[in-house]
């Protein structure tokens, strides 16, 4: 069903990469969203009105406010392929990850609004009910459906890394764990008279928050910028380094504008005895390959070293070998060897892990180490963060 609705209504649906069928995707997820949603809110606040029951009508309002949600997305999709103008020159990608906290908003809204209407029945145990066997059916239907929402938002989500229709997706779930909450209630009301609809309702009410948290976390971490796509990373190292010419990569930054608009730079070692005009055309390639490969423009800055030297090589085995014995195993690179009468300078960079504290201890340790090797050697250490290590 779900690759119908893709192949049917979303022209060149293989091309995720492409704005335009990201586009479709994210009208396609969010108008079928907002008709369902729609649908079952109406049936479910009905159904709430005449069994006199909270926890079937909050679910009802629930789904009313994810059809909320959906135009929230449909909004937020639109305006994200805005062209590129005066005031925002790489677009308006992140307003995608603004209907995503425009969603998780409304989660949240919903569970606080279902956690008071529970206690209000738990401390009001007595109010009658009238479920029927009919309100049964109906609610397992509604998890039926809301069980293929969360299918088909996370289907369209993950071929275009729309982060709406993924939020959208775990709204979806905490709703079957709602509905199916409701659904027992139902049941047991029914068929032992228990009166534990408020009950219930807090329990669900706690489940939506839980996924609401999950929402804004993963939203606020991307619009703060969060940690960066470390497989994309490993493509775009892949890429700048098929050329033999290239003899390392480092300090590479992918810069988020939204899905399917980043924007990353790196730096490439090469040979400082290379022939400039070739080896600039070994970096134009590479740049030109990411760019047709992944559709992300790259810059490259490139980094010569010296080879072939043997002291220079040997002080740079040193350090490394030292560097390589630390926990976790660290690297160095732009490695150069400065000789003097009395002193031997040794300047390179050590990449760090995104989270490592205690540089002027570790840069002690690397002086300490150096002069063990050769009494001249002075370091000159710089600290990188490496946020595509393993």
């Amino acid at each position: 069903m779900t690759d119908w609705l893709i192949k049917k209504f979303v022209k060149n649906w293989e091309d995720t990469k492409n704005q335009k069928v990201r586009e479709r995707y994210g009208i396609l997820g969010s108008v079928t969203g907002v008709g369902l949603n729609l649908l079952l809110s109406f049936v479910k606040i009905l159904l709430g009105f005449l069994c006199g029951s909270v926890s079937v009508t909050a679910d009802g309002v629930n789904n009313l406010s994810d059809a909320g949600a959906g135009l929230v997305s449909l909004v937020s999709v639109r305006m994200a392929q805005k062209p590129t103008d005066e005031d925002h020159p790489f677009g308006h990608g992140r307003m995608e990850y603004l209907g995503a906290l425009g969603v998780g908003v409304l989660i949240a809204v919903f569970g606080v609004e279902l956690l008071i209407s529970a206690a209000e029945n738990i401390l009001d145990p007595n109010k009658a009910t009238a479920f029927s066997w009919l309100t049964v059916i109906l609610l397992a239907v509604g998890i039926v459906v809301k069980l293929w929402m969360a299918r088909f938002y996370r289907a369209l989500g993950s071929r275009t890394d729309n982060p709406t229709l993924l939020a959208a997706s775990k709204d979806s779930l905490s709703d079957v764990m709602a509905t199916g909450a409701v659904t027992v209630s139902a049941l047991v009301t029914l068929l032992l008279g228990w009166p534990i609809d408020g009950f219930v309702g807090a329990i669900v009410s706690l489940l939506v928050l839980k996924a609401a948290w999950d929402v804004l976390r993963d939203t606020v971490t991307r619009l703060l910028g969060g940690k960066p796509d470390r497989e994309l990373g490993r493509q775009i190292v892949e890429i700048v380094t098929r050329d033999p010419g290239i003899l390392g990569v480092h300090d590479l930054v992918i810069h988020d504008y939204g899905p399917g608009r980043a924007f990353a730079s790196i730096h490439a070692e090469v040979a400082a005895d290379s022939d400039l005009v070739q080896i600039h055309e070994v970096i134009d390639h590479a740049e030109r390959e990411v760019a047709q490969e992944l559709q992300i423009p790259i810059c490259i800055h490139m980094d010569p070293i010296l080879t072939g030297d043997e002291k220079t090589e040997a002080a740079k085995a040193a350090m490394q070998s030292y560097l390589s014995r630390m926990d976790p195993p660290l690297r160095l690179h732009d490695f150069r060897r400065v000789p003097g009468n009395k002193q031997i300078n040794l300047v390179f960079d050590v990449l760090l892990p995104p989270d490592f504290r205690g540089e002027d201890s570790l840069r002690s340790g690397i002086c300490a180490h150096a002069r063990t090797v050769d009494p001249r050697y002075n370091c000159i250490v710089h600290f990188d963060r490496d946020y595509f290590q393993e």
